[in-house]
Order: C-alpha cells, then structure tokens, then sequence
C-alpha cells in the first residue's frame, strides 16, 4: 500500500496536500533494516554499492575499480500519485541524525568470548544478533554542513512523475567535509534517515510567501542505517552479494548454493 506521509497535511497546498509515496522494495530494505542497514561513505564519495569491506576484487569482472561505482544499494526508490499531472514539482531527498550518539561496532561484554548469543537488553543503542552489536560510543561528532540532493529530472510535471518509478539512483554520499562537489556530508559511525520531499512549483510572483505550504515530507523508517567507511555486518555483507544484481560474480564465485 501507499505508505511513508510526513506529518499531516494540514494548511497544504491542493497541490501537494494529496500526494503520496509508496517505497519501492520494501520488502528488501526491511530485510535490511532487521540486520541494521549499512551504507559507505567515502572521502572521495561513492554510490554506495555492494562491496563488501576487506573482500574487494578491485576492478575484476564484472566490477569496476571503486571510483567508478556508481549505485547505492538498496537504491531509494519510490513511486508518486495524488499530483496535479499539469503542475511542476522539483523531488528531492536528504537526510537527518536520527540521535545524537556516536557509534562503534564491537563485544558487549568487552571482547570476551566468541560465542555469547544475544547481547543483554539493557545494553544502550544497539542492534544486536549473535555476540556483535552496534554500541553507543560518546556524542554525536558536530553535524556535518546541511545538504539536499535534487533529482536531476527536476522540475517536470506532476503527469512524468507519477508515470514512473521515481529512482535515486544518483545520489553521492561522502564523509569529506571538504567536499565542494555537491555530495551528501555524513559521519561515518552515526544513524541517518533519508527523507524525500515534493515541492510544487509555485508560479506566483510572490510565492515564497507560501513556501510552507508547496512541500510535502515522507520518512520511511525501514529505510535509516548506519554510515560506515568498511560493513562491519558480515550478514550485511552476505546480504547485499545475495540480493544485488551488480555482485553477481561473488556469488558465481561462492561454493554455496
């Protein structure tokens, strides 16, 4: 079903007040989200693909050396109606601390053991399954520079965009906070969620005066996870290789099923 509106529509314009976004593979980012999704960052910047950290094969078949990787994975996709086909609407996506913690990935008793099942309930901030889990480490570092990224069909007619799945396929995540092309700043080791606005084109003169209401938010939870420079998961690792068409060749490569 349509799933995913922002807080009420209260005093929305009749252009964005019906709208709706349902999460296109939802069923593979809540297999994700039950394991605690990951996504890279990168000084460079990467489309967060799926490779797995310290198992590379740069650039052997069928993948291309790390610069040119050029999907994230899940990819953030989702499809559009309620929209006036006739009016002109810019999409766009960014992203918000979901704490203000700092996290590292190690032992819940301090490291001792390798086979201590699932970590005590009272243990702060985790996601826990077998002896590993993500653990609060300190405060949240200082937020890194605000950013949104627009989607390059921006703007077009509401028509275009309910026809189609809309992909973000080109969205650039890095943890460079000297980045000066454009990409999304996050820190690594904190939780993110992504949030997907529509925001209707006003064509009056005087339209900033009613910016507050050209724009409509969605948040999907299933859809947060964690910035990371390397997986630390190995299920997240095992995951994507199973579910991502672009890792086809670990897979031929596995002696398992």
């Amino acid at each position: 079903g349509w799933a995913g509106e922002g807080p009420g529509a209260g005093g929305k314009s009749r252009h964005v007040c019906h709208a709706a976004a349902r999460l296109e593979m939802g069923s593979l980012w809540e297999e994700f989200n039950r394991l605690g999704t990951e996504m890279i960052v990168t000084k460079a910047g990467r489309w967060e693909l799926g490779w797995p950290g310290g198992l590379q094969r740069w650039g052997a078949p069928p993948f291309p050396p790390p610069s040119l990787c050029r999907r994230m994975f899940p990819t953030f996709q989702v499809k559009l109606s309620g929209l006036d086909p006739l009016a002109d609407y810019v999409l766009l996506m960014d992203f918000i601390p979901l704490d203000d913690k700092r996290y590292r990935w190690g032992w819940g008793n301090g490291g001792r053991g390798s086979d201590l099942g699932e970590l005590s309930p009272s243990l702060p901030c985790r996601y826990a399954f077998h002896s590993s889990s993500w653990l609060a480490a300190g405060r949240a570092e200082p937020a890194a520079p605000g950013r949104v990224h627009f989607h390059p069909d921006s703007p077009a007619k509401g028509a275009q965009w309910m026809r189609q799945i809309v992909s973000f396929d080109k969205l650039k995540l890095t943890n460079n906070l000297l980045d000066d092309n454009g990409h999304i700043i996050l820190n690594s080791m904190h939780r993110y969620q992504p949030r997907f606005h529509v925001v209707f084109v006003d064509p009056r003169r005087d339209s900033e005066r009613f910016a507050h209401q050209n724009f409509k938010s969605f948040s999907f939870p299933e859809t947060q996870f964690m910035a990371v420079t390397a997986y630390q998961n190995h299920r997240i690792t095992q995951l994507k290789i199973a579910s991502n068409p672009f890792a086809k060749g670990f897979r031929d490569g596995d002696p398992e099923p």
